[in-house]
């Protein structure tokens, strides 16, 4: 099983961007995702800079991937995703319908990235007829439902390699409006930029102070990351071929050397308090609630 680095999903600087992609760099990972998924005003960062760092990162021994954005809202935005499926140099994860179509007329490779909702082998064997090289699995699907799936493309001679989203903060929706620039009463259009004073998103909690969801400008997600780590045997044994790590503002390289070890079989006693103290959930995988976490203690 090979692990994959994915794209930043919140807004950091330009000097964070820098100094954590030269750390991964050494890190035990074989695959990274670069590139603005969420929103098209987060601008610190060029087509020309993400190519810069693919650049060095290939050197490091990596495969790089660049990822579209989710979302597209504008020409403006459509403008970019052009350019970011011609770069010529890296394959693109295709995020939405238009990025898909531009690759597949261009007949170049791509991923699918989990927002195509790929749920069953005939959109598989579609998308892979069409150029695609890997696919993620949606966030929500449940461990037997993959399994199944796995199973069904197996027997049809799709061996395009699968993808699950193994740790961080699960996205779930987008929206054209932007949360975190409402919770400072700002429009959308002049928002200050206010999501990059949360390198790890904006908490939303309920009454009870229960950590519901999490606030990333346009795009919502789960309050506590999926940490699927002990799970990773299991994955190996049903042909997942990549674990996907989402990264994080701190301790990203404990999170990758842990699921490092857990797939070289190394993985540690579990450690309860550790993980209540890291909100950690793996319900969507159990096909319970997706907040749920299996490895906390029950009174």
């Amino acid at each position: 099983m090979q692990l994959s680095l994915g794209p930043i999903l919140f807004y950091w600087t330009r000097e964070h961007y820098a100094d954590f992609y030269r750390d991964a760099a050494d890190w035990p990972v074989e695959i990274v995702y670069l590139g603005e998924t969420v929103c098209s005003r987060r601008r610190d960062m060029k087509l020309d800079d993400w190519l810069g760092i693919g650049r060095e990162l290939t050197q490091s021994g990596k495969q790089v991937v660049l990822s579209s954005q989710t979302l597209i809202e504008s020409e403006a935005d459509l403008r970019g995703l052009r350019k970011l499926c011609a770069n010529g140099e890296f394959v693109v994860e295709a995020n939405d319908q238009s990025a898909l179509q531009l690759l597949i007329e261009a007949k170049l490779p791509f991923i699918a990235g989990a927002s195509l909702n790929l749920y069953n082998p005939a959109a598989i064997s579609v998308l892979a007829k069409a150029g695609m090289q890997r696919w993620n699995a949606p966030v929500e699907m449940p461990r037997d439902d993959l399994a199944t799936l796995l199973d069904e493309c197996a027997r049809e001679g799709l061996d395009q390699p699968c993808e699950v989203f193994a740790y961080g903060h699960l996205p779930l929706a987008w929206s054209a409006r932007c949360f975190t620039a409402r919770r400072h009463q700002y429009p959308k259009d002049r928002c200050q930029f206010v999501c990059q004073h949360y390198p790890e998103g904006l908490a939303l909690r309920s009454q009870e102070a229960e950590g519901v969801f999490t606030l990333n400008g346009i795009q919502t997600m789960s309050g506590a990351c999926q940490d699927l780590r002990r799970e990773i045997p299991d994955m190996q044994s049903m042909g997942v071929g990549v674990a996907r790590l989402s990264p994080r503002a701190a301790n990203m390289a404990e999170v990758v050397h842990a699921f490092d070890q857990a797939r070289r079989g190394e993985l540690p006693l579990a450690d309860p308090l550790a993980l209540v103290e890291a909100e950690i959930c793996d319900g969507y995988w159990h096909g319970r609630p997706g907040m749920d976490n299996s490895h906390a203690t029950i009174s």
